[in-house]
């Protein structure tokens, strides 16, 4: 089923001064900020482009500092993107730009005064002068043109998307907005149209479920429609399963974005400091709902509470079996008792069921590394990847035949798209007419070359399997498909040697050798250290192919051994970098 639709923007550090605060109401602040590099600018050497924000529901990450040193808080710029640096005392928070006026070079950002997080903290005391940097956006969605109405949903959080979509009108399609509010202060005017509707949800929480039934009891419009919700990821996840199950919304028509996350308290919360048998119980817990997701478990939960008996032989497995399953999954708040005999969907349940990312921390390609880590003593002292010591074969020799994991890597490579918005102005392109490329990445790098004019003709090659899945990506391109390298201009590597061994890779790129004089590696060398997971990215990557992070230096090396120099380099971001090797 499709996607929505995003169009990237190269990902920009800039810096703005506050020039005004107002109190939109009393619980929401408006600031105004400006600055010579909301237009464009030039920063060490670099000339980078204007500040760009085309999405009502764009956002941009504001950079603080917990310790105050802001400077080592930041990322490094690149040409096209930013470097996220490991900087510990960093704390990013996402928001959207509510109005960008480039002729009066003015930014608003709203900023719901709620808790004392550091980006509320900083509104409330913000006076003229202030500085603020803040990164993006990386990206907008682009709508369906095919929509009769739009349903915008939302807390108090959302109502600078909503205010900015009513304000803008990206569509001339009428509006139905539906906004939980926990005090009667927080409405505040909205440009509305004839046509439209508004609806004001009085709640004593906004992580309720008050929202899901407001929109629950709305009298559903003719047309074709789409459904944009935000607010706290839990209040969500029932909203989202209303509006694909119930009201059958695809995924291209509907977008449901947890904007804020409503702490726990009481018996729920975790301690703070975790102490040894904290960790073999969580590990249990991820066991059992693996174990779980691979039963199918949750699904036949999904329209309500089903009898013991009936689950047991839903899945196949005998009743008494299952409890021991059913006891752990009830703890773990997966699942809750409905009734002596009976079971229903728990919180952490509901969030699975309705969210395939999330389940994919238990049966997808990561998971599937964690499995492999039992091996890691041994591996550690002799030196085989833990994959290899399990599965009796590599990594990359596992994908060569399995469809599936090479799919999710497939999927996994979406992320480049964010860093490679400049890719085609590369001198490693001029003159250059075609290419051929390989790896989980090909595709969409084939599709950017092609749709910038960088190339004119572009051949993926990969194994058969591999190829199977790539030639089930959107039919919209011009590609040729192959399992045998031609001869070609330039031959690209994009992905492929993270889970290849040393080895594997010599081959690889004897490979590119064989097919051109010029080859161009597109490969993320470590873990993205923006993600508070890097050190644990770092030991995954080991397990699959028994090898530290690579560095640029140790790809120069295996690149001179099948004859390659390296002549130039470029860091990308998020971990992510360019090499040009020619022979």
């Amino acid at each position: 089923m499709a996607q929505h639709r995003i169009q990237t923007h190269p990902i920009i550090l800039r810096r703005v001064e506050v020039a005004r605060a107002v109190d939109v109401t009393p619980r929401l602040r408006r600031v105004t900020l400006t600055g010579d590099q909301l237009g464009a600018f030039s920063r060490d050497g670099l000339s980078l482009p204007a500040f760009h924000s085309p999405g009502f529901d764009d956002h941009v990450k504001l950079i603080f500092a917990a310790d105050g040193d802001l400077d080592a808080a930041l990322p490094r710029q690149l040409a096209d993107g930013i470097e996220w640096g490991p900087a510990p005392n960093r704390q990013g928070r996402d928001y959207t730009p509510r109005r960008f006026d480039p002729a009066t070079g003015e930014l608003d950002l709203d900023f719901v005064l709620h808790g004392d997080g550091p980006a509320a903290s900083w509104a409330t005391a913000a006076r003229p002068g202030d500085a603020l940097w803040f990164a993006g956006p990386k990206s907008s969605t682009v709508l369906p043109d095919d929509l009769d109405w739009i349903l915008l949903a939302g807390d108090e959080t959302a109502l600078p998307a909503i205010g900015r979509f009513l304000d803008e009108r990206p569509l001339d399609v009428p509006a139905h907005v539906v906004v939980v509010i926990t005090h009667p202060a927080a409405e505040l005017p909205l440009a509305l149209r004839p046509g439209d509707t508004l609806h004001w949800v009085r709640a004593r929480h906004a992580d309720g479920p008050d929202l899901e039934q407001a929109i629950r009891e709305l009298d559903w419009w003719p047309g074709t429609g789409y459904a944009w919700c935000a607010g706290e990821s839990r209040a969500l996840l029932p909203i989202r399963r209303h509006l694909t199950r119930e009201r059958g919304l695809p995924k291209s028509h509907l977008d449901v974005t947890g904007y804020w996350h409503a702490e726990e308290s009481g018996p729920a919360a975790r301690a703070t400091e975790w102490r040894p048998a904290d960790y073999s119980t969580a590990t249990i817990g991820w066991f059992a709902i693996r174990s779980a997701l691979d039963l199918g478990l949750l699904e036949p939960l999904a329209t309500g509470p089903v009898e013991l008996t009936d689950m047991a032989e839903a899945v196949a497995v005998p009743a008494d079996r299952l409890g021991v399953l059913l006891d752990v999954l009830v703890r773990s708040e997966v699942l809750a008792t409905a009734g002596p005999t009976s079971i229903t969907l728990g919180r952490l349940g509901e969030q699975l069921l309705d969210d395939e990312h999330d389940q994919e921390n238990f049966t997808g390609p990561e998971a599937d590394l964690i499995l492999a880590l039992t091996e890691l003593t041994p591996s550690l002292r002799r030196g085989t990847s833990p994959w290899s010591r399990q599965h009796g074969q590599t990594l990359q020799a596992t994908l060569d035949h399995d469809q599936d994991r090479y799919a999710e890597l497939v999927e996994q490579a979406s992320r480049l798209q964010y860093v490679v918005t400049g890719l085609a102005r590369l001198d490693c392109w001029r003159g250059v007419s075609e290419v051929a490329l390989t790896g989980p990445g090909a595709v969409l790098i084939a599709d950017r070359l092609r749709t910038d004019g960088a190339v004119r003709a572009t051949t993926v090659v990969e194994r058969p399997g591999p190829l199977a899945v790539l030639t089930e990506e959107p039919a919209d391109h011009k590609h040729t498909f192959t399992a045998d390298w031609p001869a070609t201009e330039v031959a690209v590597s994009v992905l492929a040697l993270g889970q290849r061994t040393d080895d594997e890779t010599i081959d690889l790129l004897g490979e590119l050798a064989k097919a051109a004089d010029r080859a161009v590696i597109i490969d993320a060398l470590r873990p993205d250290a923006l993600s508070p997971a890097a050190a644990q990215q770092g030991l995954l990557g080991y397990a699959g192919t028994g090898l530290p992070p690579r560095s640029a230096e140790r790809l120069r090396e295996l690149a001179a051994a099948t004859g390659w120099t390296a002549t130039a380099g470029q860091a990308l971001g998020w971990g992510i970098e360019l090499f040009v090797l020619e022979r």
